[in-house]
């Protein structure tokens, strides 16, 4: 079965069981998902078709399709056969094949313009023989005028209407319909009228007004898909920075490109300088810098050597590196990012319902008008010319094209705008959600505050020493060796002769004849004064038992945070700190915040149920943490969000993620949430006034088929450039970098 003209066959042959499963990944929760790419998909009625075919499977747990990308997402039980999904699709008429990062072309868009120009043309032709008509022709002159703007409308109309004739045939041959039925139908009749009336040596033909009706419908087409494609740039740009593949080290050192669809986990890649990094990978070899600016938005190169966490996506700067493969390409940082970007537009949300349902009901509907449009006007009229002239520009004018845009062309330039400013949206219907919220809940460690210690008083340290104890630290796990492993200087290592991690205790070194340790001080130093100069965070190093250098740590909010407060505020939002922090830590934080009401020390079970309860009461509260003890209170949130650094089970229950380090993430999810939703209310304002204006002007005859074309296109338009709106608005400023050596995990 060949796509819509595509020339590419796909057959429920194609795929093994065995091949599903291999293309499918594991989300963690039980379930596997398998991404299909769909291409045929192009209305919401096609969206209702594909996701009641695939759930009436046995084993299918979701399934979702998203319009603008034209994938479907299908998850079941792990541990199971994939269900038969592929031939699903092709019984319900929507040939399918497995989807692949990178998957770029365009051939819809191609076929678009080619159909558009050769309708364009045509309508120019026919339109100088009805003009010369129109202008007094006689009778022999105008049946010839007639026959020529015939013979240039029959190949018009089977060339560029192919479009709409093979997907209304497609779905009518498997016993549904869409929305290119009634298009179909409204062009042949006015063909058929036209070739009719020619052979009778009638006055008046329609080639001019169906070849133009034609020209005008793939106008609208065609603007829909261009703009549905730049509002998905960012999520094309994203799959376009995944390389092809890599140079792979096998077992005998010997070396080999692998396409990245091929790499699997613990392979050794060589990545030059100038590649970017195929999959989520560790250094294992090597110092170099990162431009990491597509996960963190900065735009200051990140350091990285051995034993750094390096992301798909981010591109080597300055060395080159040998590192080894953590993930494959499909469970890579890239890969989800494209997903989430992808699942904005796939939400159920009120709106999304409505549209949905509304457009389901459209063709039957519709069909009924007509029909009743044709029966009185004949009955009263006895005029049957007349009677189908009505019936066909009630078909054209009511297309409900403007409706089933109205939710997700925003959705998606919503997601577009959220992503611009470093957010990433799980699912289109929290964007409603957030829109509605009447409190804010933030987690302390790790949300309010970055939640990784950060070195103080550097500009008071003993360099030689700092380098030290930096090297020392690449050794160890422990948060504030991280912190310090950003300060070696690769021009100058330090080898050490012994090294050795004492839990609990830290690092214990030896160089020569003297013996170095970086940790506590009291394992340290033998002869401890006592003499703290941080009461908060520090570690010491230590020579031969004789105190070196203190480094002193601190957690430090958010950039940020205290303005970001400050304006979910001026938002009249309530705001809140829940944290199993001490009660002084967290009263002195609350204090810098502005914020009036926080709770301390306590579970993660009390976390949540302080969110229920609040829910019980009638407030609909976003919820902000990020770690393990944060995913219950995430999940019984109205919406959630979580910053990348989180915990793997926080940045799942979460509706949105931010990628910055700054907090002002959340006012602004927040305000384009409330502009998304506007804009959305807008859109069906204007689908309702523009039917509640046409269909009765097209009922009672005083439209022609040209210009319901013309009026129907130039609203779904209007709908169009009206979520284009949304993309105004200045992005968040940069942010400072990272602090060295520390990247965020994977969305």
């Amino acid at each position: 079965m060949s796509c819509c003209g595509t020339g590419i066959q796909f057959s429920a042959a194609d795929y093994r069981p065995e091949e599903l499963l291999l293309a499918s990944r594991v989300l963690g929760d039980g379930q596997r998902q398998l991404d299909l790419s769909v291409p045929s998909v192009h209305c919401g009625l096609c969206i209702q078709t594909i996701e009641t075919a695939l759930k009436k499977l046995p084993g299918i747990t979701y399934a979702r399709v998203n319009l603008s990308s034209k994938r479907v997402s299908v998850r079941w039980k792990d541990g199971t056969e994939p269900p038969h999904i592929i031939d699903a699709l092709q019984r319900a008429g929507y040939p399918a094949h497995i989807f692949e990062l990178g998957e770029d072309k365009d051939p819809q868009l191609s076929r678009l313009l080619i159909a558009l120009a050769v309708a364009g043309f045509a309508s120019m032709n026919i339109m100088l023989f009805s003009v010369s008509v129109w202008s007094g022709a006689d009778a022999a002159t105008r049946d010839m005028f007639h026959w020529l703007s015939g013979l240039i409308a029959l190949p018009t109309l089977v060339f560029s209407g192919r479009i709409f004739y093979l997907s209304a045939w497609n779905a009518l041959k498997h016993g549904r319909t869409n929305m290119d039925v009634p298009i179909s139908l409204a062009i042949s009749l006015a063909f058929a009228m036209s070739v009719y009336e020619t052979l009778n040596s009638g006055e008046h033909a329609y080639f001019d007004a169906s070849a133009t009706l034609l020209f005008f419908l793939l106008i609208g087409r065609t603007l829909d898909h261009v703009m549905r494609e730049r509002a998905r740039s960012a999520v094309k740009g994203l799959s376009q920075l995944s390389p092809r593949g890599a140079v792979v080290i096998d077992d005998n050192h010997q070396h080999s490109f692998v396409p990245i669809a091929e790499i699997r986990p613990s392979m050794r890649i060589i990545l030059a300088v100038g590649e970017r990094v195929p999959v989520d990978a560790v250094v294992i070899s090597g110092h170099s810098d990162l431009d990491c600016s597509i996960a963190t938005g900065e735009s200051v190169p990140v350091p990285v050597m051995q034993g750094s966490q390096i992301r798909a996506g981010t591109m080597n700067l300055t060395a080159p590196l040998t590192i080894q493969a953590t993930a494959s390409a499909d469970n890579s940082f890239l890969a989800e990012m494209v997903r989430l970007m992808d699942a904005a537009e796939g939400g159920r949300a009120r709106y999304r319902q409505l549209a949905d349902r509304a457009s389901a009901l459209y063709v039957p509907l519709v069909h009924t008008t007509a029909l009743l449009a044709f029966i009185i006007w004949l009955y009263l009229s006895g005029d049957w010319h007349k009677s189908i002239y009505v019936a066909i520009t009630t078909l054209i004018i009511t297309c409900p094209c403007a409706l089933a845009l109205a939710v997700p062309i925003v959705q998606v330039v919503a997601a577009r705008r959220l992503f611009e400013n470093g957010i990433m949206i799980k699912d289109g219907s929290a964007m409603e959600r957030m829109a509605e919220i009447d409190s804010v809940m933030f987690d302390k460690t790790g949300t309010l505050t970055l939640g990784r210690p950060q070195l103080t008083g550097y500009d008071s340290l003993n360099r030689h020493a700092l380098e030290l104890a930096a090297e020392l630290a690449l050794y160890s796990r422990h948060p504030l060796s991280r912190a310090l492993t950003g300060y070696t200087n690769p021009a100058a290592a330090i080898r050490f002769e012994k090294i050795e991690e004492i839990s609990g205790y830290g690092i214990e070194a030896r160089k020569g004849a003297d013996i170095y340790r970086l940790g506590r001080r009291d394992w340290a130093v033998m002869q401890d004064t006592g003499n703290n100069a941080n009461n908060g965070t520090e570690t010491v190093l230590s020579c031969n038992g004789n105190l070196v250098e203190t480094f002193c740590f601190e957690d430090r909010p958010r950039e940020d945070a205290a303005q970001a407060i400050r304006s979910l505020k001026d938002e009249k939002l309530r705001v809140e700190i829940l944290s199993g922090d001490k009660k002084q830590a967290v009263s002195t934080l609350a204090q810098q915040l502005g914020i009036e009401t926080y709770h301390a020390e306590i579970l993660p079970a009390e976390k949540s149920q302080l969110v229920s309860e609040c829910a019980h009461q009638g407030r609909k509260v976003l919820m902000v943490g990020d770690g393990l003890n944060d995913a219950p209170a995430l999940m019984s949130a109205y919406v959630s969000m979580a910053p990348a650094t989180a915990a793997d089970i926080g940045r799942n229950a979460a509706d949105f993620v931010f990628l910055h380090d700054s907090l002002a993430a959340v006012p602004l999810a927040h305000t384009i949430s409330r502009e998304a939703g506007k804009l959305i209310r807008q859109n069906f304002g204007l689908s309702l006034i523009y039917n509640i204006i046409a269909v009765p002007i097209a009922l009672f005859g005083y439209v022609t088929p040209l210009i319901a074309a013309l009026s129907m296109s130039l609203s779904s338009i209007l709908v169009v450039s009206n979520a284009l709106r949304l993309r105004a608005g200045k992005k968040t400023p940069q942010r400072h970098p990272l602090s060295p050596g520390v990247f965020p995990k994977k969305v």
